[in-house]
């Protein structure tokens, strides 16, 4: 039996749009969580420096924290796209493996990355 790679592309594709189409919904909505956190932070901070309860050695305290806030947010983010470029990597492979499988009649084990 031949590969048609036609149908392969079409396939990996598919495999991969899976994954991403999961994993976009859940980073979605955990950047929007976390964005309006941000927000609503920095909202507070705003209106403490303007009603006086936010001193000058408080600001850089909370605009301290509103950066760190955001830094672990980035790397948070960061993490979740590996992961999901991880799951993509072992679904295309899946496929690719499959195929070869089904070609050749061999047991191939997916390899793991």
């Amino acid at each position: 039996m031949s590969i048609n790679t036609d149908q392969l592309a079409e396939d990996m594709k598919s495999a991969a749009s899976q994954v991403i189409n999961q994993d976009v919904t859940v980073l979605r909505g955990f950047s929007e969580r976390q964005l309006k956190a941000l927000a609503k932070q920095a909202q507070l901070i705003a209106a403490g420096v303007i009603s006086g309860d936010i001193d000058a050695d408080l600001q850089d305290f909370f605009l301290d924290s509103l950066e760190d806030m955001a830094l672990n947010f980035a790397k948070t983010l960061r993490g979740l796209l590996m992961v999901t470029i991880e799951k993509v990597w072992n679904a295309v492979v899946g496929v690719l493996w499959n195929a070869i499988g089904s070609a050749t009649g061999l047991d191939l084990s997916t390899p793991t990355g």
